[in-house]
Order: structure tokens, then C-alpha cells, then sequence
């Protein structure tokens, strides 16, 4: 019996990191059965996908529609053999990473800082979702997709890239939507991720710490520790009752972490615009990075859909520029 690969995403998971996870591991086992891995001189593992979290309602949603079981939980690598799908940074992997050994990654993301003593495959794409950069992977080595795979493939570029709205979203991930709905039998795109995209939008029986953490990352930025999180909605009326629910639990995280600044992505998928709330130890440093003031708790910025392409990319450069 074959040594296991274990292939995961990010600490908590969204529907790109689980179904990544999901379709690489389907094809690196593909690969293991024709020969590609051998030609690459790549270790002779079986791959298996795993979570280190609670997927959200939408990516189960997901893994219901085209019959997947929710992936085993880890979040020890301690002695075992990984592989890291959307993501490459030490706060988002898991735990005890530097006694795993990594073989792989694969992302959309810039490049973190996870090291590794050997050469490994790392496949990064600037697109718009992990699973566009896998569709390469498996049209170049001449793997077909399953039907139930490339609608998992789907869901998390239309997440992702929310449904092509996104300022990530590139030609290529279109193109791979595209290919990736005739597979699945998808023949309304749009209708489809309204669908996906309205499941994480129901946020009333939720505890407030669930729905900041759903989408949630921490950054160094110029040696300030600093948080962002995310969450999107059909309508931003349907998060209004909880908002200052959330800000105040926001405050409380910022004084228990230590953090210099927290803020927090209110995500009109429909408006194309996001409300972004704001706890931090110095607002000029925001209003640097957005070019607007304060309006008591947050800022709006109109057009602004995507964390990692409009909201951390000004946010570094303010800081650095202190």
C-alpha cells in the first residue's frame, strides 16, 4: 500500500480550498496511474484530500449537489507527506508544517512564506481561483474530468471570482468556467453561482464569531499584525441586523489578538460594492489606503469585491509607506 498524500487547503475553508483539494487529489492519483509522476520524478504517493476546518454552507451545499462526502479533518502535519492548495502562507497552513514534508503546491494567491529544503511542484497562476489553475493542470497532462469533479471545479471559481464579478477574475477563468459547466451539465452559469453564492448569505442562526472567522486571514503588514475578513452576500439588507453585532465582536478580537488593526468585508454580490468595517489603532493608515474618510465604523467602496486583489494589496502599501 502506497504512502498517503495529503492534500489541503487553508485554515477555514471556503469552497475553493475544499474543492481544490478535492479535484488535485483526483488528479494527482490519475497521474500516479499513468506515469506522469514517475516521468516528473515525483514520489509515488496516494493522494487523499482533507480539511482543516468546518466547510460554510456553501461549500457543503457543494459537496452535497455533486455527491462528495466532507473530507477528513487535519490539521497536524507532523510526519507526514502534504500538498497545499490555495494558499502558501505559515498563519493559513497547518499546524507543525516545518515536520510535514511538502510536495506540492498549487495556488492563485502572491507567494507566501511556506519553505521547503527540495524542489517541489508549485504551479501559481495570477487568476482568479485554484481550481482555474488545476483545469491547466489537467488539460496539459491530458486527464479528462469527471462530471461530478468539474462541478466541484465550477463552484469554486464561480465562489471565488463571484460568478466573474470579482477584480480576480481573468479570461482564463471564464474560459474554464465555461468548460468546466458543459462537463458538469450546468447550462445557466450565472443562475448556478446565484445559487452557490446565496447559501453563505443566510446568516441568521449564526454566532457572530462563526461568521467573521467564515472567511478570515491574518497578515503581517510592515510588523503590525493585522486581520481581514470577508463576507458576501445577495443583499446587504439581509446582514444590516447583525452589523453592529459585528463590529463590537471585532473590537473584542482586536484586543484579545493583539492586533493593530482589524477589518472586515460587508460584500454586495448584486451592488458590486462592499462596506468595509474598520477597528484600528490608527484610521489615517485606512484612509491612506482607500483614499476616503472614515464614516463613523466603516468605509464604502464602490466596485471593490475581492480581498486579496483590492483591499490587502493597499492596505501593505499604506502601512509600509508609515
Amino acid at each position: 500500500m502506497a504512502e498517503v498524500l495529503y492534500v489541503v487547503g487553508h485554515k477555514n475553508p471556503d469552497t475553493d480550498s475544499v474543492c481544490s483539494a478535492i479535484a488535485f487529489a483526483y488528479l494527482w492519483n490519475e497521474w500516479r496511474k499513468s506515469g506522469v509522476l514517475a516521468k516528473m520524478k515525483m514520489p509515488d504517493l496516494e493522494a487523499k484530500p482533507v480539511v482543516q476546518g468546518e466547510p460554510n454552507a456553501e461549500t457543503k451545499f457543494v459537496l452535497e449537489k455533486f455527491g462528495f462526502p466532507i473530507p477528513e479533518k487535519m490539521t497536524d502535519g507532523a510526519g507526514k507527506k502534504v500538498a497545499l492548495v490555495d494558499h502558501s502562507d505559515v498563519t493559513q497552513t497547518i499546524d507543525n508544517y516545518s515536520q510535514a514534508e511538502i510536495v506540492a503546491v498549487v495556488d492563485h494567491h502572491k507567494i507566501g512564506d511556506v519553505t521547503t529544503p527540495n524542489p517541489i511542484c508549485f504551479v501559481n497562476f495570477p487568476v482568479g481561483c485554484s481550481a482555474t489553475v488545476i483545469k491547466y493542470l489537467y488539460d496539459t497532462t491530458g486527464v479528462a474530468i469527471p462530471k461530478e469533479i468539474a462541478g466541484l471545479m465550477l463552484s469554486a471559481i464561480l465562489s471565488d471570482t463571484v460568478i466573474f464579478k470579482s477584480a480576480t477574475t481573468t479570461p482564463m477563468d471564464k474560459e474554464a468556467g465555461e468548460a468546466l459547466a458543459k462537463i458538469a451539465g450546468i447550462e445557466d452559469i450565472t443562475k448556478f453561482g446565484i445559487e452557490v453564492k446565496s447559501k453563505l448569505s443566510d446568516i441568521s442562526g449564526m454566532a457572530v464569531r462563526d461568521i467573521i472567522m467564515r472567511d478570515y486571514k491574518d497578515y503581517n503588514m510592515s510588523g503590525k499584525k493585522v486581520g481581514a475578513g470577508q463576507i458576501e452576500v445577495i443583499d446587504l439588507s439581509l446582514i444590516e441586523p447583525r452589523k453592529e453585532e459585528i463590529y463590537q465582536e471585532l473590537v473584542k478580537m482586536k484586543q484579545e489578538g493583539g492586533y493593530h488593526s482589524i477589518v472586515f468585508m460587508l460584500t454586495d454580490i448584486m451592488k458590486e460594492g462592499t462596506e468595509l468595517l474598520v477597528v484600528t489603532d490608527e484610521p489615517a493608515i485606512i484612509e491612506k489606503a482607500f483614499g476616503k474618510k472614515l464614516e463613523g465604523k466603516s468605509i464604502w467602496l464602490d466596485g471593490v469585491m475581492s480581498r486579496k486583489k483590492q483591499v490587502i494589496p493597499p492596505l501593505e502599501k499604506a502601512f509600509a509607506g508609515q
